[in-house]
């Protein structure tokens, strides 16, 4: 069974650019969940707009390793499980594609937990709750066996979504700037601490997404002639991702100030004594476009590199693709509702999923950045010495990160 490109006509003349946008857009709604709408507000919360660099700088690097995975999409003629394990052993590929599984499932984790909260906020009893939660995910997995052009459905319901979050999110930047600012404590005027910064770059700067652009360009049919359209996708994709963070924190920089946010449900309740019923429900709107985008995409992230990882298939039509993203998508929500309902301490896991993004973050971004410097991949579209300036300092930057994590939250849970 052979699949049929998704845009057969991309590169026609008489199609516009923005007519062929579509991975840059999935991929900035899988990076937007509940994990970075919860790490938003609270930067806006705590610091205002005192640390809004932060922002640039994380879209900087995630806009430089999406375009770095679409070249590769599009140059090369293998995928990335294939390439490495043609250029270096099957055990690389296998390792990348186990850790960004990992990765994917601990922030499967996140999303069921975003979806949970904004069900309660408006489901009287929250008995039924949880029965929502696994409707949502079979009805994820059906999507992913029932529609045989996967792929296409993806990009028109991620289309859909990050319309629903533009407009929840502007709506509610415009109830906070009608209502004005909240009050600010002097605590609260501090600079922001390293560990906040990187938390920040964290949730913005995600390497596992970028590194599934290459595969979601191959997915929508384009080659080497679309190359072009691959590269402004990226950008596209990356300004999104900014406009909508940007609008959040802005949100919580302007009335929640000085307060202290530990959940999403806690900033969508504390939106309605200030902005009502209807900004609290365009919150919750906005929340679960985020975490039901994420929902779907994320998953797909790590079934699909680990199954590419394995040598077993990376296409849309290939069978275990699709079963590898249903079990990224059963532990994240078993671990949730686990959670949630019986009260486990999800700590262990936690731990793990974090000892895992230690080693295969950084991997996974220097085995894009070595792929695409390669002339026998490549060719003539070999990455340009400021191309690599920049990725450098983002690797770099992932190195901090997978410091800080070890450091200060692996090591620490281990020798408690």
């Amino acid at each position: 069974m052979s699949e049929q490109p998704a845009e057969v006509s991309a590169s026609s003349p008489r199609r516009r650019w923005y007519q062929a946008i579509g991975p840059g857009l999935i991929t900035a709604c899988v990076v937007i969940g509940p994990g970075s709408i919860l790490t938003s507000s609270k930067v806006g919360a705590t610091y205002g707009f005192g640390i809004v660099w932060v922002l640039f700088v994380a879209v900087t690097f995630m806009m430089v390793y999406m375009t770095l995975g679409a070249k590769l999409g599009v140059v090369a003629g293998d995928s990335p499980g294939d390439l490495l394990t043609r250029l270096v052993g099957r055990w690389l590929a296998a390792v990348i594609g186990c850790g960004v599984f990992f990765i994917s499932a601990a922030f499967q984790f996140g999303n069921n937990l975003g979806v949970y909260s904004a069900i309660e906020v408006y489901v009287p009893d929250p008995v039924y709750t949880p029965y929502i939660v696994v409707a949502f995910n079979i009805l994820a997995i059906a999507f992913l066996f029932i529609f045989k052009n996967l792929y296409r459905m993806v990009e028109r319901l991620m289309t859909l979504f990050v319309g629903l979050m533009l407009f929840a999110f502007a709506a509610n930047l415009v109830f906070a700037l009608v209502h004005g600012s909240g009050d600010v404590s002097p605590a609260e005027q501090d600079k922001a601490d390293v560990i906040a910064v990187l938390g920040w770059i964290g949730t913005t700067f995600a390497i596992s997404a970028a590194y599934y652009q290459a595969y979601l360009v191959r997915q929508k049919g384009w080659g080497r002639p679309e190359l072009r359209n691959g590269l402004i996708d990226a950008r596209v994709g990356s300004i999104i991702l900014a406009c909508i963070t940007l609008m959040i924190m802005s949100t919580s920089a302007i009335v929640l100030r000085g307060q202290t946010l530990t959940g999403v449900g806690q900033v969508a309740a504390q939106l309605k004594p200030l902005f009502g019923v209807w900004g609290q429900g365009l919150f919750c709107l906005g929340l679960f476009s985020a975490a039901y985008s994420s929902f779907i995409v994320n998953s797909m992230i790590g079934g699909f590199i680990l199954a590419d990882g394995l040598g077993l298939g990376h296409k849309p039509v290939d069978l275990w693709p699709r079963i590898a993203t249903t079990a990224v998508l059963l532990v994240g929500m078993v671990v949730a509702l686990l959670v949630c309902q019986l009260k486990i301490n999800p700590l262990p896991a936690i731990v793990a999923a974090q000892a895992v993004t230690v080693v295969a973050a950084p991997l996974s971004a220097a085995a894009l950045l070595w792929l695409t410097n390669r002339a026998d991949v490549m060719g003539d579209d070999r990455n340009g010495v400021a191309v690599n300036l920049v990725a450098g300092l983002g690797f770099v930057m992932l190195l901090l990160i997978a410091g800080h994590v070890a450091v200060n939250k692996v090591w620490p849970q281990l020798a408690g």
